[in-house]
């Protein structure tokens, strides 16, 4: 008994090329950017899925860690559980347990969703957000500030904050 199967040579060639795949995985990535010789960006993640599409989109299932600096020394830091990269619209989109950290001014930021937008400096998000310094906590519906969050603006907001009643 004889038994054979046949496919047409496109399919065998396109099974072949680079063009199927999907795209590329990579665990425990570091990614560094610099300006004028001094790191400005560091991103870690232990998980990167790198999608071949238009957008040029990479995802970060597993969470990510964003350090931004000045002159080497950091001024802030995002986390989230989740993040995908939009490479031509330079969009970064962040969800869960966000994060974001400005040590200059000692505020930190709460929220379950952020956009980056890395071409304009700025983070946005429509979601509820909190911001805590050490004398104050402020709660709003949605923010809009700087990359560096040195300065920002809340919408629909409420605030607790410490007085002196000698004052």
């Amino acid at each position: 008994m004889l038994f054979s199967c046949s496919n047409p040579d496109a399919v065998v060639m396109e099974m072949g090329s680079d063009d199927t795949l999907s795209g590329i995985v990579a665990d425990s990535v570091v990614f560094y950017r610099s300006d004028s010789g001094y790191v400005t960006l560091e991103l870690r993640t232990p998980r990167m899925v790198r999608m071949e599409t238009d957008d040029d989109i990479m995802e970060f299932p597993l969470g990510f860690a964003v350090y931004m600096f000045d002159h080497n020394k950091q001024t802030t830091e995002l986390h989230a559980d989740y993040g995908k990269s939009y490479g031509k619209s330079k969009m970064i989109e962040a969800q869960g347990n966000v994060i974001v950290q400005n040590f200059g001014s000692e505020e930190t930021m709460y929220s379950d969703k952020l956009f980056w937008y890395q071409d304009l400096k700025m983070i946005y998000t429509r979601s509820h957000v909190k911001i805590v310094t050490p004398d104050k906590q402020i709660e709003a519906d949605s923010l809009v500030a700087r990359e560096d969050f040195s300065e920002y603006t809340m919408y629909s907001g409420s605030a607790l904050l410490d007085v002196d009643e000698e004052e």
